[in-house]
């Protein structure tokens, strides 16, 4: 049996740019980078309903890169979805809390004081500054900054504390992570399962945290969170960016996960993919 495998699940009609995904319960709540919703896939009956996360209520798509939130992350506590900006801009800094239970939102926060520790903490400019992965571990949370700009630092932040808004420890730890075909792989969703991380790192041929590039390709790799050293990669696709990631079943030894794909293009539909990966 083959030690990975990818298999296509369905297309997301209507949602051009998925960038980040939780799975619950045979829905998968899905974020956008181009959207202020926060969508939920039914996959039995196969529908899609949608939440505005704009405190007037209101949600767009196929919002401008200028204006949009940018909404990279996503991750929850069991109780509550935690949805965050990347932090790539100042318009890019919300934290939208929605309940598990309606779907509603709960509260709307700016992350400018977190991030901009962050920046300080880990000697990083705006430039290289671009958060594509959150998770959430027993009062824990762990950061991934995507190094796709001029710097290239990929880095996990974790973050403890009271608060993350105002009252929190930081520790900040870069990693590195291998090339496809001699361009950079970076940061774009991770998830923890048990006592490993696995996340995902595409290659995106740009320097640059705002402006997208030439796709080379999309890697699967496993962390050791207490050593924050990389165990694992695979490479898993030579012209896709897979951004989202999480986890679907478990099946010894080996680990199903969902993943999303953004292809940076508002005319084409993302899609969700099955990837059985070997722990």
């Amino acid at each position: 049996m083959k030690q990975i495998t990818l298999e296509l699940l369905f297309h997301l009609f209507g949602i051009s740019a998925a960038s980040g995904l939780v799975y619950d319960n045979t829905q998968i709540h899905l974020i956008s980078d181009d959207s202020s919703y926060l969508y939920h896939y039914n996959m039995h009956t196969e529908k899609i309903s949608k939440t505005p996360l704009a405190e007037d209520g209101i949600g767009l798509e196929k919002i401008t890169k200028s204006d949009k939130p940018d909404f990279e992350s996503i991750t929850t506590d069991g109780v509550n979805y935690f949805l965050f900006g990347s932090g790539s801009t100042e318009k890019r800094i919300d934290l939208i809390e929605v309940s598990k239970i309606t779907n509603e939102v709960i509260s709307v926060h700016k992350l400018d004081i977190l991030y901009e520790s962050m920046k300080s903490f880990a000697n990083l400019n705006d430039a290289n500054f671009n958060i594509e992965g959150v998770i959430f571990d027993n009062d824990t949370w762990y950061f991934f900054n995507r190094g796709n700009g001029p710097k290239k630092q990929n880095g996990i932040f974790v973050v403890t504390g009271d608060n993350i808004l105002n009252d929190f420890r930081i520790t900040y730890t870069p990693i590195s992570l291998p090339k496809i075909d001699k361009v950079q792989t970076s940061f774009t969703d991770a998830v923890k399962v048990d006592d490993k991380i696995y996340f995902l790192a595409a290659a995106e041929n740009t320097d640059s945290a705002f402006e997208d590039g030439e796709v080379n390709g999309t890697l699967v790799g496993r962390i050791n969170p207490k050593k924050m050293k990389v165990e694992k990669t695979k490479i898993i696709s030579k012209d896709k960016k897979f951004e989202g990631i999480a986890l679907y079943k478990k099946d010894k030894p080996f680990l199903e996960f969902l993943i999303c794909d953004d292809a940076d293009n508002p005319s084409e539909n993302s899609a969700v993919y099955k990837l059985r990966f070997k722990k």
